[in-house]
């Protein structure tokens, strides 16, 4: 495999942020500054633009540094296909700089390549996030389930029908105004008046 390029891809989640140092980490690594893509953006998804500029240039025997997992993504089943795209479909390298096992140019012992090794420590890293994910989300329906017992109230407050309703509402009745109409001149939607009408609801 031809020695390739070295890039390194760096993130921060919003315009505001800096991204001094991963940038030091980068030449700290030997990243050049022309080979760095950076984006200011949410790690929701990887529809960024620096993001997939890089992913059309990354070919066989190139290396890819980021400073941590987290800068490629957050969600861990997407950074498993993106790692899955990157080692496997385009046989690239990638370097993860907090964690040094995740280094996929590493040769182990024997046949064993650090490909498989890297490839092993991420998909336990996707299992205790998402384990972490569902506990959380277990000890939130849990407290929200408490809370409720306790007689604590979720969700928006209803809309309270202004001192106006009952003349217009009356209007309405008389036929002198549309539903519409009538409507309008409370501020709220066509339907809004006619479920308040119908059910009485506040």
């Amino acid at each position: 495999m031809k020695k390739g390029t070295t890039y390194g891809y760096i993130r921060v989640s919003t315009v505001m942020q800096h991204d001094d140092r991963q940038r030091v980490a980068m030449r700290e690594f030997g990243v050049e500054s022309k080979f760095i893509f950076a984006d200011k953006q949410s790690g929701k998804d990887f529809n960024r633009p620096a993001y997939k500029k890089l992913m059309k240039k990354l070919s066989a025997g190139d290396v890819l540094v980021i400073q941590s997992l987290d800068r490629l993504g957050r969600d861990y089943n997407d950074i498993l296909e993106q790692w899955r795209i990157i080692t496997k479909k385009k046989r690239a390298y990638i370097v993860v700089l907090n964690m040094p096992i995740l280094d996929t140019r590493v040769k182990i012992a024997g046949d064993l390549t650090g490909t498989l090794i890297s490839d092993l420590v991420l998909q336990l890293l996707s299992y205790v996030a998402q384990m972490e994910r569902e506990m959380n989300l277990r000890r939130t329906l849990e407290g929200i389930a408490a809370a409720k017992a306790r007689g604590v109230k979720f969700g928006r407050r209803p809309m309270e029908r202004p001192k106006i309703y009952e003349t217009i509402r009356l209007r309405w009745e008389a036929g002198e105004l549309s539903a519409r109409e009538a409507a309008k001149h409370i501020g709220i939607a066509p339907s809004t008046f006619r479920r308040w009408v119908k059910t009485g609801e506040r």
